[in-house]
């Protein structure tokens, strides 16, 4: 190999580390989320230091159980991410409550930026993941267990009990996003066209459309919350 080829070699060495790296270690104590900032770069941009508040690492949101009735599926997310709590920014960390009413279920979804660890609070949820192999990995918990959904794996959570439930998550990520299967497929805009989903899911179109007009509305009100 001549001396051209090692320094081209040398130099990819060099560059690829930092590409493929997770998220960096922090090169400051803080950097509180300027959310009013049109600056966006895999972040949030930090508030002036003259500006930092306790108020920017605190949030009272779950403590109080969210209301399941206005809920197609019997479900409602509160989520303690950067957007509630701008002093995450850069942490890497966040936390979610979701309630459920009796029979409730937070549909098949994924997290494309975190893991979730799920501690019951209360009731009996029947939760589980399915690996890119298609195997279902499954329990029922209850108040006071803890189950894991690894980062990017469809998974769900059902009420199955006659109780409401209760759980928070925690993510390693300050806004772990989430895909709702079916909304981001059926409910997408633009939207995915009639014959890719009839086609893949062996369906007819008026069927596609059935389901498109019942998660259109959930859709809205749910882009509405955010």
């Amino acid at each position: 190999m001549g001396k051209s080829s090692l320094l081209a070699c040398f130099s990819l060495f060099l560059v690829l580390p930092p590409c493929l790296a997770a998220d960096p270690d922090l090169l400051q104590d803080i950097c509180v989320a300027d959310l009013s900032s049109n600056v966006k770069l895999n972040g949030f941009a930090c508030k002036p230091a003259a500006s930092i508040t306790e108020a920017d690492f605190f949030f009272r949101g779950l403590a109080v159980p969210g209301d399941t009735t206005n809920t197609t599926t019997g479900y409602l997310v509160t989520a303690a991410n950067v957007e509630k709590i701008p002093g995450l920014n850069t942490l890497g960390v966040s936390f979610s409550r979701v309630d459920f009413a009796p029979g409730g279920l937070n549909p098949p979804h994924t997290h494309p930026r975190a893991t979730e660890i799920v501690f019951v609070l209360d009731g009996t949820l029947d939760v589980g993941f399915l690996t890119t192999a298609n195997k279902m990995v499954a329990k029922t918990i209850t108040k006071g267990d803890v189950f894991v959904f690894p980062r990017g794996l469809v998974h769900f959570q059902k009420n199955s009990g006659a109780v409401p439930a209760a759980s928070i998550s925690a993510f390693n990520s300050q806004l772990p996003g989430t895909q709702s299967i079916a909304t981001t497929l059926f409910a997408a805009s633009p939207p995915v066209p009639d014959h890719v989903l009839t086609e893949a899911f062996q369906i007819g179109t008026k069927e596609v459309e059935k389901i498109k007009s019942r998660l259109a509305p959930k859709k809205a009100a749910e882009e509405a919350v955010n």
